[in-house]
């Protein structure tokens, strides 16, 4: 009799822990070429979207070297069309915060808005400012100088006044030479070491490069573009709407743009569209439909379509938006709120992968 019990126990023992062990968790595998996967997302997404934030970074430094050598509105016009066009090709690489990215906050010290003017003006006074310090996350990167050549006074001509004082010439000059000097580390490490260690550990487990990059992927979906580029502005998170917190709030009218760029971006992940050209390989899709889940694929091609279709719906200024209509933001939360659930719920289930942050709402 004892040994009936004893046997019973140990069964239930390793059916306790053979559950356990799946839902969600990690650890369990499957046929899927995981490898195929990252490699795709190496060389044909993530590292030529680098380079092409470099190129653009490089073209934005030339164009911020003219108009700190001769600053009138010929060349502030440049400097602003060049600012634009880098901060698009930013849209395609925020999400990738895995590697040196991670370990270096890049993306804290390239686009935290709303941009702080209070510690700009300060470190602009003063003339010495460490501006890899973690207290000037919100006095750097593209929000600090879309102040800079847009938001110092209300009119070209008072904004070029500014730039006769060589401590206004040396902070715009210093904030893009530092985003330039990041991303082109960022991006050496991708090319000299991470791309192999990236690619290389294809299993499934917490520190896994699908694990990760996983949940980067969704983290950066429901904070970086839900909750920051529509949710807090909408006032979702608070008590009344904060247009002041929008993207390219000085600028005015390029919030729209640069959230369909966005979403561009993160479609084409997800799908495995390359970044250069019209080539596509392994993807969230592909893993998905190898996992029979071509229904969640048809779902989230939906609710993509959805969201892109409330999305253009809106103001080119979000800040002109929030104060007509702010219902139209809202409900383009919402539709991207959907697009969370799948992500974050269906998809991470299918795949087995465990989310590793903690909720993006609350902000």
């Amino acid at each position: 009799m004892k040994k009936i019990i004893l046997g019973t126990i140990i069964i239930g023992f390793i059916i306790a822990c053979s559950s356990s062990s799946s839902g969600g968790s990690g650890g369990t595998t499957d046929n899927y070429d995981r490898s195929a996967l990252l490699v795709n997302l190496a060389d044909n997404i993530i590292i030529p979207a680098f380079q092409d934030l470099e190129t653009e970074l490089s073209a934005l430094t030339e164009a911020k070297n003219n108009f700190v050598a001769t600053p009138n509105q010929a060349n502030l016009e440049a400097l602003r069309a060049s600012w634009l066009t880098a901060y698009t090709a930013w849209q395609y690489v925020e999400m990738f915060n895995i590697g040196e990215a991670e370990t270096v906050l890049y993306g804290f010290q390239m686009n935290i808005y709303p941009t702080n003017i209070d510690d700009i003006s300060a470190n602009i006074n003063s003339g010495s400012y460490d501006l890899t310090h973690p207290n000037n996350n919100d006095a750097v990167g593209f929000p600090a100088v879309d102040y800079m050549i847009y938001g110092l006074a209300d009119n070209d001509t008072d904004i070029l006044t500014f730039y006769q004082s060589e401590n206004y010439t040396s902070y715009l000059s210093d904030l893009i030479d530092q985003m330039k000097s990041l991303t082109s580390s960022v991006l050496t490490n991708w090319n000299s070491s991470y791309r192999n260690t990236f690619v290389s550990q294809t299993g499934n487990t917490a520190t896994s490069s699908l694990n990760k990059f996983t949940n980067d992927f969704i983290y950066y979906f429901e904070k970086g573009l839900r909750a920051n580029k529509f949710g807090i502005p909408a006032g979702v998170f608070s008590t009344d709407p904060l247009p002041e917190t929008v993207e390219a709030l000085y600028a005015k009218a390029f919030s729209k743009d640069l959230a369909l760029e966005a979403l561009s971006a993160v479609e084409a992940v997800f799908y495995g569209d390359a970044f250069s050209g019209s080539g596509s390989g392994e993807s969230f899709e592909s893993y998905l439909i190898s996992l029979d889940r071509a229904d969640l694929v048809t779902e989230i091609t939906t609710k993509f379509e959805d969201a892109r279709e409330k999305i253009e719906a809106l103001d080119d200024s979000f800040y002109d938006q929030i104060n007509t209509d702010n219902t139209k933001m809202t409900e383009a939360y919402d539709a991207l709120q959907l697009l969370v659930v799948s992500f974050k719920v269906d998809m991470l289930q299918a795949f087995d992968i465990s989310v590793d942050y903690l909720d993006a709402d609350g902000d």
